[in-house]
């Protein structure tokens, strides 16, 4: 009997990458390698202060490395030799610019240290003037809106804000940059020997949902348009790409020099790119009517949808709607909050502020005492606001917006920030957490009706991420304000289980995306349902943080 088809997948996230070997027949997770990147680890080419988050080529290639050279090696001798593909998912928008050769100009000395030579981070927010000067320009210039297809406004997060930032802040990148390219394009095209620009294949998911890119207007925006913003981004247009392809075509064959790096076979099916969150939908189960939440530092909340389903509609509010970016054959859609887990993680550091600070002046106290205390106390500290605040009724008089990091959907506006309302003397930590959640859960319901407003039912949630994993109560809010069952996947790592599924199509294992996904999926290992007299209760808080929005933008969006 022969040894079953193997797929490897691989999962850039923010902190670490994710090496995943699965059995192309049944799903079943064989091995897992795990590595941090070392520069950002440090703080490196970033500042916070600013909204500046870069992260060094290097940081990917060695943490990629590592990752699968440790996966391979828990695998039995020889097992190596039956992996069919290598599929790559990645953080996105996150975008570097590239030279001649198609490599990082970080990995030129010259620009060895300049951040804005390495990959923009999608969470970096140092171009909300560029954004707003494309969405003035999109609505003003004449021509196309090309911002319809992503939900009618353009991000600061995303591709051309984030070029335009850097070609107007720093001439010597700008005039070095020959071409730009997402990390989700890079990463295939590195181990498949890309040797220009040119040669890269372009992630359909990526182009569409972060660049304008569309078949309507046979690829990216005009060169007229983007000369109207800048004439430098018309110059830089014809040194980009026209064509795009879907995740589970091959980006090319995996070279004999990484194959012996890795411990591989040379010449194996590498497939093209994808973004991250949308990897974890098909790895999660996403079909039409079914919203996969990938619930983590941030949120994104993915659907795919039939063609004849949505028909000629365009979603307004939305980050994009793009034929083939989940699932090939369908029109996949995204959406999101710009802060989540972090919205949690501010406010644990908040709390854990004074302590850290003044602990280590005491000297009652020994170092070694002060070190187990406040990792005792920080790991926590989360869990504990959680029981206090499930065990309240309510948050009593409190009502938060989530926008902390700005706003992705509906209607991306990075400029926002949140807020907190009826704070009182009695006001306790347990109840503005509790708001906190809630202001994360009602946020998510403001998408799910961005979507049913417009003809897109929402039929089923699927839940993805630690937070999902680790607290019930977080999940029963959040299932209780969008009136609706949860499920959770099992998989711990969807995302990397779905550029499996990539791989193992591109691969030749199974001929399509669904095929895969029926055969790979992990299934669920829990699902949350709403209890009718709270979510009778939140449809009331709904429409106060509705209220409260609209009426504090304005000043939110000028402070």
């Amino acid at each position: 009997m022969a040894d079953p088809l193997l797929a490897l997948g691989v999962d850039f996230g923010t902190d670490s990458v994710r090496a995943l070997v699965a059995d192309t027949a049944n799903g079943e997770e064989l091995s897992l390698g795990v590595a941090h990147y070392s520069r950002w680890k440090e703080g490196l080419y970033c500042d916070p202060l600013a909204n500046q988050f870069r992260q060094h080529p290097l940081d990917y290639v060695e943490s990629f490395t590592r990752a699968v050279k440790a996966a391979i090696s828990q695998l039995p001798p020889g097992t190596s030799e039956n992996i069919a593909g290598i599929g790559i998912d990645t953080t996105g928008s996150t975008v570097c610019p590239l030279d001649e050769h198609g490599m990082p100009l970080a990995l030129d000395e010259r620009f060895a240290d300049d951040p804005d030579a390495m990959f923009i981070l999608w969470k970096d927010h140092t171009a909300v003037e560029e954004a707003e000067e494309i969405n003035h320009k999109a609505k003003t210039w004449g021509g196309a809106d090309f911002t319809s297809y992503s939900g009618g406004s353009y991000s600061a997060e995303w591709f051309w804000s984030k070029i335009l930032h850097v070609l107007r802040t720093n001439a010597d990148v700008g005039s070095a940059a020959h071409s730009w390219a997402e990390h989700c394009d890079w990463m295939p095209a590195l181990l498949v020997g890309a040797r220009s620009p040119r040669e890269i294949r372009r992630s359909r998911c990526a182009a569409g949902h972060k660049a304008m890119w569309h078949a309507s207007w046979n690829g990216l925006p005009t060169r007229a348009f983007l000369e109207q913003v800048d004439p430098a981004l018309g110059a830089l247009r014809d040194r980009l790409y026209t064509d795009t392809l879907a995740s589970d075509r091959m980006a090319g064959r995996l070279t004999p020099e990484w194959a012996t790096r890795l411990g591989l076979k040379p010449g194996i099916a590498v497939s093209v790119g994808c973004i991250d969150a949308h990897a974890g939908a098909v790895g999660g189960g996403v079909d039409d009517g079914i919203m996969v939440k990938i619930m983590g530092t941030s949120t994104c909340d993915i659907m795919a949808t039939r063609k004849e389903t949505l028909g000629d509609r365009v979603v307004a509010g939305i980050c994009g709607q793009v034929d083939g970016s989940v699932v090939p054959g369908m029109i996949g859609m995204e959406a999101g909050q710009s802060a989540y887990g972090d919205i949690f993680a501010w406010f644990k550091d908040l709390l854990v502020w004074p302590m850290r600070s003044l602990l280590p002046t005491l000297d009652c106290i020994s170092r070694e005492a002060n070190e187990r205390a406040l990792s005792g106390l920080e790991d926590a500290l989360l869990d504990t606001l959680s029981e206090h605040a499930a065990d309240m009724e309510d948050s009593g008089s409190l009502i938060a917006l989530d926008w902390l990091n700005g706003r992705r959907t509906p209607d991306a506006d990075q400029r926002l920030k949140g807020a907190i309302a009826g704070l009182t003397l009695s006001s306790t930590p347990a109840q503005i957490f509790r708001a906190l959640v809630e202001a994360t859960a009602y946020g998510g319901r403001a998408i799910v009706d961005t979507f049913e407003s417009q003809g897109v039912h929402v039929d089923q949630v699927i839940a993805l991420g630690g937070i999902p994993k680790k607290n019930d109560f977080i999940m029963q809010v959040t299932s209780d304000v969008l009136g609706m069952p949860i499920s959770v996947a099992t998989s711990e790592q969807c995302c990397a289980l779905g550029s499996a599924m990539f791989a193992a199509v591109a691969g030749g294992v199974w001929k399509t995306v669904p095929e895969a996904q029926k055969n790979m999926g992990s299934g669920f290992s829990r699902t949350f349902k709403p209890r009718a007299e709270m979510a009778a209760r939140y449809r009331e808080g709904y429409k106060a943080y509705m209220q409260l929005g609209k009426a504090l933008e304005p000043q939110l969006r000028v402070m």
